[in-house]
Formats: structure tokens, C-alpha cells, sequence
């Protein structure tokens, strides 16, 4: 590839990539938390549970504890776990001399198993991240209509299963927690409207990615700057409402919003000066993306009382409505339109772009004859994966319809500091396998940031709840009944017993 790249570039492209709609739509249950009713080990971080037998005590609380208005200090959690990751993420990318997804590239460098394992998780970490944008733009298409003046019927347009129930603005009760008799239409349409589209072909030009990017900044930085003349100090107080604990639940629940960090690693092969650059280029999307993060968590903490974004898939929105309704708030009704089209186009560019990354991540699993050849089909009119792009769209689509934004944001999370972990000991086992092995960019302090990697992907692991560790576990355990009673049988390495 030509060696164009250079820090501003890449920088560019991973602002691009970090500024998504996650910080529309996760910020609500990581700043809340997703509270219960009672305490149970289920719905408690495992660092609770691991303190409170420390303590002989069981360490269960009230479900997920949300992070308050310390949300601030778990987003610097985050962007030092997302620097350390990405130098990993750097130097196994350009050892390989192809651009691929974690799964390619460790394919080649760490073999078919643990290739494997990261494949089966990548799509766990897809569909879930989806299913969450696609709760969450559901909630601002609502609120368009609604600021339009086209009220609808919540039945149509809210999950089937909500946890902490419905409420409208001034607090009154719609649906109590639990299952009701209901369907998230918005989520499950978009989904399935953007699977055609990929099914049919799309290529985004340079510049429409760019335009897209604007819009969504110039959403934050409305928000932020009109936000400011309506903070309540008083909202601030406790700042950090449930101590450590929900600092780390809330970094642990925040953190896939981040996760686009990880173009920039893959892009060292493009690079004037990688071993320069890439750190640069990291470095320098995690500092911007995370003061813009910062900017929107003080300010909607201090707009609102932490607890009423609780379970919100569009707590920005919302907070503006609230605040539109007290004495002079009718301001801010325009900056609501203006905020609402920039999480809209930030969602429809996220959910585009990792249904894209999924589909192709069972295309290329597919083409290694790990999953059934139907997958690696081409469609012969349009040139794309169709199968796997409608297969990958039918199974986002429909558990959107059907559950909240908090528990797809708990699986998405552990699935990729999951991959990262795996990425970070990657590094650690290449470096003694293979010293000598050309690596475009390496990381500096040999293993220690690997090291520091693993440790603190563990640590925001442990912020989330034991029935996500449980879940995920159950995932991993049928990825690896699959691979081998059938994906190693069908794999060309495959060599049977004589």
C-alpha cells in the first residue's frame, strides 16, 4: 500500500471512528447504571462479588451501579485502557501484509484456534454493539416525531422487555418493568432497511464519511455549548454516587464507544512513519474524543439528576426536552433538532458500518472453511456476502426489537475487552515466538504495555455484571463445541487420524 499517512490524517480517521452514537445512547445507562429492585448476584459487577467474599459478606447489590457524575474520571479509565490496547492492536496489525480484522491477522500470526475464538467473538461484539444503536436510534426517531408533533403509541416503540419500566418526562409510569405486550418497531426496521443496502452494494466516498463526521461534532459541541447555561451544581452532588464501583461499571459499560480507537492501528501499514505516527495518531483521537466525552458527560449530569437518564437510549434528547419545559428552555428547542439529526446520522453510519464488519467477518470465517460455505457466497448480480449480510441483519434485527439498551451494552463490552485481552497476549507470545519477524511499528517498553493491557481490560471486565460473565462464557463454550465437532473437520489444515 502507498505510505501516505501521516499523524493529522490518522488522527482525522479515528476521531471518525470513535465519535459514533455511542455517546448518544450508551452515556444514559452507564451514568445511571441499571438499577433493581432487590440485591442479586446476577445483576452485580463481579468486582463486588469478589470484595464481598473477601469481606465474607456476598457482595451483591442492587443491580449494575451507575457511575454518576463521575462518568468523567471512568472516560479517562477508558482512554488509558484504549492507548495501551491500541499500541498492541498496532503491532500485530502491521506484522501482517494484508488489511484485515483482528480475526484475519491472528489467523496468521497465532493460528486457527484462537483465530477462531476471536471470530466467534467479534460477531458476539458486532451484533450486540448493533442492537444497542439500534435501541438507541429508535428512542431519537421517536423523539423527532414527537418534535414534529407526531405522537405515537410507546407499544410500537419501545423494547418488550424493559427492566426498569417506562416513564414520560414528568415521571409518570407507562409500562411497569418487565415484559410487555410490545415491539421495538423502529430498531427492528432499520436494521433490516440497511441490511439491503449492503445487500445491494454501497461505498462510502471519503468525503460523505467526512460530512457525516462534522454533523455528529457539531451535535456534541451544540449540546455542550448551550448545555452550560443550564447546569444545577447541585446535580453534581454526590459526584460519584456509588464510590469505585460504579466508576468502573460505568467505564466498563462506556467503553465500546471507543472502539473505532482501533483504525487507526490498522491503518499503520499506510503510514509514512508508523513507529512514529501510529502513537501520534492514537494518542492524539483518544485526547480529542475523550475531552468532547467529558464535555457531554458534565453537562448532562449537571442538566439533569444522574438518576433520571437511568435506562434512557437517548439521554441527551431527553435531558433537552426536560429543560425545554423550565423557565427559559424554549431556546434549546432548535439545538434539540440539531442534536437529534446528528445522533441519527451518527447511528445510521455506525449500524452501516459494523453490520458491513460483521457480515464480513462470517464471509471470511466462511472462506477458511470454519462455517458452512454458504456464507462465502457472492451474490452474483451485486458482489457482496448476500447470505451472511441477511443472516447477520435477521439476528440484530430481532432481539432489538424485543430488549433494553443496558444489557446489549453489557455483552457488546465484554465481548470486545475480550478480544483485546487476547490481542495484548498476542503481542506478549509473538515477541518470544517470533524476536526476529518484521514489525512495521513495535510497541515501546517491551511487554510491560501488553502487560498493563491485559490487566486493565481484566479490571473494566470485572465492572460488569456476573450474568453478562455467565452469557458470554455459555457463547464461548458453544463457539468451541462448534469448531470442534465441526469447523476443525472442514478446515484445510484438518488432518484426520489414521
Amino acid at each position: 500500500m502507498k505510505k501516505t499517512l501521516g499523524p493529522v490524517s490518522l488522527t482525522a480517521l479515528g476521531i471518525g471512528a470513535v465519535i459514533g452514537s455511542g455517546i448518544f445512547t450508551v452515556i444514559g445507562t452507564a451514568i445511571g447504571g441499571n438499577p433493581a429492585k432487590i440485591a442479586d448476584w446476577k445483576g452485580s459487577p463481579i468486582v463486588d462479588l469478589i470484595v464481598g467474599w473477601l469481606h465474607h459478606t456476598s457482595g451483591a447489590v442492587a443491580g449494575r451501579p451507575g457511575a454518576g457524575p463521575a462518568l468523567a474520571l471512568s472516560l479517562v479509565l477508558v482512554a488509558i485502557v484504549c492507548a495501551l490496547t491500541g499500541l498492541c492492536y498496532a503491532e500485530l496489525a502491521s506484522m501482517i501484509p494484508i488489511a484485515g480484522s483482528a480475526y484475519t491477522y491472528t489467523y496468521a500470526t497465532l493460528g486457527e484456534l484462537i483465530a477462531w475464538v476471536i471470530g466467534w467473538d467479534l460477531i458476539l461484539e458486532y451484533a450486540f454493539s448493533n442492537m444497542s444503536v439500534s435501541v438507541g436510534f429508535a428512542a431519537h426517531l421517536v423523539a423527532l416525531l414527537d418534535w414534529i408533533g407526531i405522537p405515537l403509541s410507546p407499544m410500537w416503540l419501545s423494547p418488550a422487555y424493559l427492566p426498569l419500566g417506562l416513564q414520560d418526562l414528568q415521571g409518570k409510569d407507562i409500562y411497569a418493568s418487565g415484559w410487555h405486550a410490545g415491539f421495538n418497531i423502529p430498531a427492528f426496521l432499520i436494521v433490516l432497511l440497511l441490511t439491503v443496502v449492503l445487500v445491494r452494494g454501497i461505498r462510502e466516498s471519503a468525503r460523505t464519511n467526512n460530512i457525516m463526521v462534522l454533523v455528529k461534532i457539531a451535535a456534541i459541541l451544540l449540546f455542550v455549548f448551550f448545555g452550560l447555561s443550564f447546569i444545577h451544581p447541585a446535580n453534581y452532588t454526590p459526584f460519584s454516587p456509588n464510590g469505585w464501583s460504579g466508576v468502573l461499571a460505568g467505564g466498563s459499560i462506556i467503553f465500546f464507544t471507543y472502539i473505532g480507537f482501533d483504525s487507526v492501528s490498522t491503518a499503520s501499514e499506510e503510514c509514512r512513519q508508523p513507529r512514529r505516527d501510529v502513537p501520534i495518531g492514537i494518542l492524539a483521537t483518544l485526547l480529542v474524543c475523550t475531552v468532547l466525552y467529558i464535555g457531554v458527560a458534565v453537562v448532562l449530569t449537571g442538566m439533569v439528576p444522574w438518576l433520571s437518564v437511568a435506562g434512557d437510549a437517548a439521554p441527551v434528547v431527553n435531558a433537552l426536552k426536560r429543560v425545554a419545559l423550565t423557565p427559559g428552555g424554549h431556546k434549546l428547542h432548535w439545538v434539540q433538532l440539531a442534536v437529534l439529526i446528528g445522533a441519527l446520522v451518527g447511528m445510521i453510519s455506525s449500524i452501516l458500518v459494523f453490520q458491513l464488519g460483521q457480515a464480513r467477518v462470517w464471509f471470511a470465517m466462511s472462506r477458511d472453511r470454519l462455517l458452512p460455505d454458504v456464507f462465502s457466497r457472492v451474490h452474483p448480480k451485486f458482489r457482496t456476502p448476500a447470505f451472511a449480510t441477511w443472516v447477520a441483519g435477521v439476528l440484530v434485527a430481532i432481539p432489538a426489537g424485543l430488549f433494553d439498551v443496558g444489557t446489549f451494552a453489557e455483552m457488546s463490552n465484554i465481548g470486545t475487552l475480550f478480544a483485546f485481552v487476547l490481542v495484548s497476549i498476542g503481542v506478549i507470545v509473538l515477541r518470544h515466538r517470533e524476536p526476529k519477524r518484521h514489525r512495521g511499528f513495535r510497541v515501546p517498553f517491551g511487554p510491560v504495555i501488553p502487560i498493563l493491557s491485559v490487566l486493565f481490560c481484566i479490571l473494566l471486565m470485572a465492572g460488569l455484571p456476573a450474568i453478562t460473565w455467565v452469557r458470554f462464557f455459555v457463547w464461548l463454550i458453544i463457539g468451541l463445541v462448534v469448531y470442534f465437532f465441526y469447523s476443525r473437520k472442514r478446515s484445510e489444515f484438518y488432518t484426520p487420524k489414521v
